[in-house]
């Protein structure tokens, strides 16, 4: 048996998991800020993946700091 293969079924189908749930929040949508915070709050969702029905909601905050004067 390989486990090499259900191995990689099982990581593929908990990104999808976690990509429906991203689209399920309307991560997805062309509205609103497409900087940092989105695609990092993308990101850790889809990798969350069933997590998410769970009650895991991961957000990503981006703050950058201004230069000093």
């Amino acid at each position: 048996m390989r486990f090499g293969s259900i191995g990689g079924l099982i990581v593929l189908l908990w990104l999808v998991l976690g990509a429906v749930a991203a689209y399920e929040r309307g991560y997805f949508d062309d509205e609103g800020d497409a900087g940092c915070a989105k695609a990092g709050t993308v990101v850790v969702t889809v990798v969350a993946g069933p997590l998410n029905w769970l009650g895991v909601n991961p957000k990503i905050k981006c703050d950058i700091p201004e230069p000093s004067k």
